[in-house]
């Protein structure tokens, strides 16, 4: 966690946010286990609220500052105590034991998928293919086109994943950024590309057979990124703390969309914008069908199609405006996503983009 972030951003207790609407309880840093003059590496950060004092960790330079702390490292234990260190040879026979399907192997596939796509382009040992790794910086980049010019104030990037887009935005601005997400295993290659400037993932060939590759990579003006864990329903910012909010394909990955847009909308300054990419590909396990935007009830004014009731959400005077502090400034349809699966599987999305203003409503 770099000390520059945390000084400006002040972030404060998800928990006092969400269960006493409190905006004052800021978090201090705690006991700091390994830093250096910039940076924690493991420590706590603390509460400073007497009735509350939830601490919350920071492991390899990623703070944790998630609301539900205490079920979520039950939950991704394995993540957290996994091992990046080990040859290609020792993880193929991890992955054989425990089989297709398994935490470890699906793990494994995600960050394969995200990392090729994010990062495979500085890879010398990466094969000529019909698709092209850095899909998903070019597909920010026609979002840039949309919006207005990058204004004044830090910038989020909701969803960051493996970091490719936190870097690309760092390159084309002066301002802070900062990336979240909740896949601490992907966070750990965005962390790893940030400490070290190397990339190191698990690139999948066929089944359960991956192969590692290790590679530099190098981002001019790394120095004003972070990553941090936290959950984007709850995020541990006071109103109105970015300039410009960020989000690429997660919409559809959320568990409640709605509230995810109140999120964003409520920590981006007014007068600014933020930027949405999805491909609306729902799916119950991330995100029960109550909660999807449209992909269901085909019988409604939008027919069921994600891309209207998105619109018509933020679209003032419309039925369906739910959004007072929401407005459609801009939108793109049918841009390409491409999502690798393995040497013989590419999956392409149609991703629609949406700017909205935030107001002060």
């Amino acid at each position: 966690m770099k000390l520059r972030h945390f000084e400006a951003l002040q972030p404060i207790c998800p928990v006092c946010r969400t269960e006493r609407n409190r905006d004052d309880s800021r978090l201090t840093i705690g006991s700091v286990t390994k830093s250096d003059d910039t940076s924690i590496t493991e420590g706590i950060l603390l509460c400073q609220s007497q009735d509350c004092q939830r601490e919350f960790p920071i492991i390899d330079g990623i703070p944790l500052i998630i609301p539900h702390i205490r079920s979520w490292i039950e939950s991704n234990i394995s993540q957290l105590y996994a091992r990046d260190d080990l040859g290609g040879i020792t993880e193929s026979l991890l992955t054989d034991c425990c089989g297709a399907g398994s935490e470890f192997e699906s793990a494994r596939q995600h960050v394969s998928s995200y990392t090729w796509d994010h990062y495979a382009e500085f890879d010398s040992n990466e094969p000529e293919g019909t698709h092209q790794p850095g899909q998903i910086v070019r597909l920010l980049d026609q979002c840039l086109a949309v919006a207005n010019p990058i204004q004044e104030g830090p910038i989020l990037d909701a969803g960051c994943g493996v970091g490719r887009t936190s870097f690309a935005l760092a390159e084309r601005t002066s301002e802070l950024v900062l990336g979240i997400d909740l896949h601490y295993a992907m966070l750990r290659v965005a962390s790893r590309v940030l400490s070290s400037e190397t990339v190191r993932y698990p690139r999948r060939r066929v089944g359960i057979v991956y192969d590692v590759h290790d590679f530099p990579v190098q981002f001019p003006n790394s120095e004003i990124v972070d990553f941090w864990g936290c959950d984007a329903h709850s995020l541990p910012f006071r109103d109105g703390t970015f300039g410009t909010t960020v989000s690429m394909n997660m919409l559809d990955c959320v568990h409640s969309p709605m509230h995810f847009l109140q999120s964003v909308a409520r920590v981006t300054s007014p007068g600014r914008q933020v930027m949405l990419a999805c491909p609306y590909d729902w799916a119950p396990a991330a995100t029960p069908i109550e909660g999807w935007l449209g992909g269901h009830s085909q019988r409604s004014k939008t027919e069921g199609e994600s891309n209207l009731l998105l619109r018509s959400m933020l679209t003032p005077g419309d039925p369906n405006h739910v959004f007072p502090n929401m407005r459609l400034a801009g939108e793109a349809d049918n841009l390409k996503w491409h999502v690798r699966l393995h040497d013989r599987s590419t999956m392409t999305y149609a991703v629609h983009l949406v700017v909205a203003d935030i107001t002060d409503e």
